[in-house]
């Protein structure tokens, strides 16, 4: 009798832990959801729009440099007019540092939506990253108590479970 209360308290536990997380992190993974398929076509001007900016440097700077300055990947200088060297989306005067240059971003909120995604151990976001995280392994474990272990739904839900973690690990292994 002991043993079937226990797994009953166990499954108890699991499911309104399952339940109350569920209902915390809802807005967490909206967020993660849309900042995760933004983060898919970040790559395109998905929803970006261009944004122009003059802005006044130090002069003399490297293509490196610039593009630390203006946050851009890579500068590249093209072509050259007397002090004036042009790049892929811009201009940078090297005798007095003014820049001229375009962007494409999103949106200020969506931008913001994906620092989540994109932050490091030593972002402001890594704490509830990591919780996050656990909160989410914690679903995939307390899945498995939603149901009577010995039922059908659990055995299909299982078998549904390892086709998705091999399915997982083909595409990351085998693409």
């Amino acid at each position: 009798m002991e043993k079937k209360k226990k797994s009953g308290n166990i499954k108890s536990t699991m499911r309104i832990l399952h339940r109350y997380l569920g209902y915390f992190t809802a807005g967490i993974m909206a967020v993660y959801a849309i900042s995760g398929v933004l983060l898919i076509y970040r790559d395109t001007n998905f929803l970006k729009k261009e944004n122009k900016y003059e802005v006044v440097l130090k002069p003399n700077l490297t293509e490196k440099e610039l593009a630390k300055e203006i946050k851009v990947r890579a500068v590249e200088f093209e072509a050259e007019e007397g002090a004036i060297r042009k790049f892929k989306d811009g201009t940078y005067n090297v005798s007095t540092g003014e820049a001229k240059y375009s962007k494409m971003q999103l949106p200020y909120v969506l931008e913001k939506f994906n620092e989540l995604h994109k932050s490091t151990s030593k972002h402001r976001y890594a704490s509830l990253n990591t919780v996050f995280g656990l909160v989410l392994f914690f679903f995939v474990i307390s899945s498995f108590w939603m149901f009577n272990f010995k039922s059908k739904a659990f055995r299909r839900g299982a078998i549904y479970a390892g086709i998705g973690f091999i399915l997982a690990v083909i595409m990351v292994f085998f693409q």
